[in-house]
């Protein structure tokens, strides 16, 4: 029986790990996100940094990433932006693909 318990606490630690690092890539790709909108909006340095803050708080709404697509098409159409849902949805990829290179590589 040993063994088995032993398994079943390795398998919950590993579950546990993974959702940790989930969350911080998801983090991460967020923040990615949310600079990148910020300087399409135009701000630069701290305010841009403030926004890309706002993203990953707005990314805790519910599950996903509509939620933070939400808040920058928001933000994008009251300053008349022209950027399309694709165009937004291929960023988030891309900073997907980078949120996790950096993670892995410990940056």
């Amino acid at each position: 029986m040993a063994i088995f318990d032993d398994r079943e606490q390795a398998y919950e630690k590993k579950f546990a790990h993974d959702e940790k690092l989930d969350f911080v890539v998801e983090a991460r790709l967020s923040k990615l996100f949310g600079l990148w909108a910020a300087e399409k909006l135009g701000l630069s340095g701290a305010d841009a940094l403030t926004y890309a803050n706002d993203v990953v708080s707005a990314n805790l709404e519910e599950p996903g990433f509509n939620d933070i697509l939400r808040k920058v098409r928001k933000d994008f159409d009251e300053k008349n932006i022209e950027i399309s849902d694709h165009v937004m949805e291929v960023e988030i990829e891309r900073c997907l693909c980078e949120a996790k290179k950096q993670i892995s590589e410990g940056k």
